[in-house]
């Protein structure tokens, strides 16, 4: 049976889950999970923590056509674990399905709940040529 949540809601869930743990440590072994949409989900999630855990102003993925993943975040120039071209896709479906946002460029805030509080973040999707990117920018 297809669990009929909002992706939004299990994202959040997915942070509550994972509020304890190491990030970076979950994101690197995504990768080897079978079930693709659900990691796209727990990568947004820790993605959030870290951002959160990291004092990071931003943290991108680009998938450009051919499958190529990167991962960066702005607080410092480092490459974050990569979830892979399947999963990355996931993800940038997953952003799109949870924001609404359409098109070549959009941007929205979209407020995380997280254990007993909240954090607004805004999310950007840009396809540039073959490249799309999706960026979670942090509040300061």
């Amino acid at each position: 049976m297809k669990d009929k949540r909002s992706l939004h809601l299990k994202v959040q869930e997915l942070c509550d889950c994972y509020a304890t743990t190491d990030p970076l440590k979950e994101m690197s072994m995504l990768k080897t999970d079978e079930d693709k949409d659900e990691a796209a989900l727990k990568w947004l999630a820790l993605a959030t923590l870290h951002g959160i855990n990291a004092y990071a102003k931003k943290i991108s993925i680009t998938r450009s056509k051919d499958g190529q993943v990167k991962v960066m975040a702005e607080y410092r120039k480092a490459d974050l674990p990569n979830p892979g071209p399947e999963i990355a896709e996931k993800i940038i479906d997953s952003v799109r399905k949870i924001t609404h946002l359409e098109g070549e460029k959009g941007s929205t805030p979209l407020a995380m709940g997280i254990r007993d509080g909240s954090i607004e973040i805004t999310v950007k999707l840009e396809k540039d040529g073959d490249n799309e990117t999706v960026t979670l920018k942090f509040p300061e």
